[in-house]
């Protein structure tokens, strides 16, 4: 098998379940924006001890299937299977009940603070800044009529307020972003 089929060459891509779009169309612009933010995930893991390496992991296949749900047209999403291919509220239970236990644990910073306290917690606050640019385009998906009743963007949104206090519970002291605050 090639790598390259030629298929794009002509700036369409093929969808779930079949179709093709443009490259251009909201859906692959959001897709790909998912297929950034698994990679940046992926320089997170690379940097983490092997419990936070774990977690990474998990996000990371969930974001699979946001990428399936978002890469198939809305009518064949009849097809798609919960949390194999189509984001279900309980994902996003999962990640709120994550972040309360990690809040419960390590806090929250009652300011801004400045990212970059160590390389796995950096890795994880540019990968909750791609996790929303994912979500605002998914929300330009929303907004276009092609998600109704899906979770893929209340899941964006909750996986990138986890990324936040994952990277804070890794970084340990946080640094202010006023000089003369809490460090």
């Amino acid at each position: 098998m090639d790598i390259y089929t030629k298929q794009g060459d002509d700036g369409t891509t093929g969808l779930f379940y079949g179709g093709r779009v443009s490259k251009a169309d909201l859906g692959p612009e959001a897709y790909g924006a998912i297929d950034e933010a698994v990679a940046a995930l992926g320089l997170a893991r690379a940097f983490a001890d092997e419990e936070i390496a774990v977690a990474i992991l998990d996000r990371q296949r969930d974001l699979f299937v946001v990428a399936a749900e978002l890469a198939t047209a809305p009518s064949n999403r009849s097809k798609l299977e919960d949390e194999t291919s189509r984001v279900t509220a309980r994902m996003v239970t999962v990640l709120e009940e994550e972040i309360d236990a990690i809040v419960a644990d390590t806090g929250l910073p009652q300011e801004f603070i400045v990212p970059g306290g160590n390389h796995t917690a950096a890795a994880l606050d540019i990968a909750r800044t791609v996790v929303r640019r994912a979500e605002r385009r998914a929300v330009t998906v929303m907004d276009s009529g092609d998600l109704n009743g899906s979770e893929v963007v209340r899941y964006l949104n909750r996986l990138a307020d986890y990324l936040y206090v994952l990277a804070r519970m890794v970084e340990g002291d946080w640094i202010s972003s006023r000089s003369g605050g809490s460090e």
